[in-house]
């Protein structure tokens, strides 16, 4: 397997398990620069590579009420800080082309929103300015059908691929994770992460908006380190009902540890 650079990190091909986690999207300076710095002393005394997420802009909500974050100009100025203050990479969506070469001055990873992977334009766009992208798979795709899309980021020269397992539809208003993906989609030659918070989403669930069962979040994400992930992808929040955006399958910023504990665990027993 390919490994993936960012920065000192090093993800995949046996290095270690990588926590990538944040809020769902930007609310404040203050919340990213304090969950970064948190989540930062817990991952350094567990030895678990870390790189702050959080979403400038989230352009894909269901309703047109729905919080969408600060944008791009503001937004990349708080990624900016976490990346100064608290020294760790820092990796958000971007859902337009136009936004792409902005956000790569100052991004570590470009993700691919699961609903825009199959999206030829913004996928070669990204992978251009060579930086690492990380594609999360569509809830629509199977595994497999990752491999066009990942053929679609290597015709730019551009090898620094991450893929993002996040649940698959299962009928209305529910996902279901199948962790047959995991092992498919590293067998073409790419870092495989679980995103366990998205994979309990239930999209649409309160109508407006989607719910989550974030009582679900440890043990599929212990399911997964067992299963030979690359990495963890956790929304994390210190009060995830009073959240802006995603509330109901985010963490709690006190629980992170005890599943970060329990995952290191595991990858210690699978090595």
């Amino acid at each position: 397997m390919r490994q993936v650079a960012v920065k000192d990190i090093r993800i995949g091909d046996k290095n270690k398990l990588v926590l990538i986690a944040g809020p769902c999207v930007i609310e404040s300076e203050n919340l990213c620069l304090n969950l970064a710095k948190r989540i930062k002393e817990m991952t350094v005394k567990l030895d678990i590579p870390f790189i702050f997420k959080a979403s400038f802009d989230k352009a894909n909500r269901m309703s047109l009420g729905s919080f969408r974050g600060p944008g791009i100009k503001k937004g990349l100025d708080v990624l900016n800080k976490v990346k100064d203050k608290v020294k760790v990479p820092v990796l958000s969506d971007v859902h337009c082309v136009k936004d792409i070469l902005e956000a790569a001055k100052v991004l570590d990873i470009i993700q691919i929103p699961a609903f825009l992977c199959r999206q030829t334009d913004i996928v070669v766009a990204a992978a251009k300015t060579g930086k690492a992208v990380n594609i999360k798979k569509g809830q629509f795709l199977a595994p497999g059908d990752i491999l066009p899309i990942i053929k679609k980021a290597e015709s730019t020269g551009n090898k620094n691929i991450i893929i993002t397992e996040r649940g698959v539809s299962f009928g209305y208003n529910n996902l279901v994770t199948d962790f047959r993906a995991l092992e498919i989609m590293r067998q073409l030659g790419y870092p495989v992460i679980y995103d366990a918070t998205h994979s309990i989403q239930i999209p649409a669930g309160q109508g407006s908006c989607s719910g989550g069962q974030r009582e679900f979040v440890g043990g599929l994400s212990r399911a997964a380190v067992a299963f030979g992930c690359d990495g963890l992808f956790l929304e994390v929040h210190p009060d995830p009902d009073k959240a802006l955006c995603d509330g109901p399958n985010m963490i709690n910023l006190k629980d992170l540890e005890i599943l970060l504990k329990q995952a290191k665990k595991i990858e210690k027993a699978l090595r």
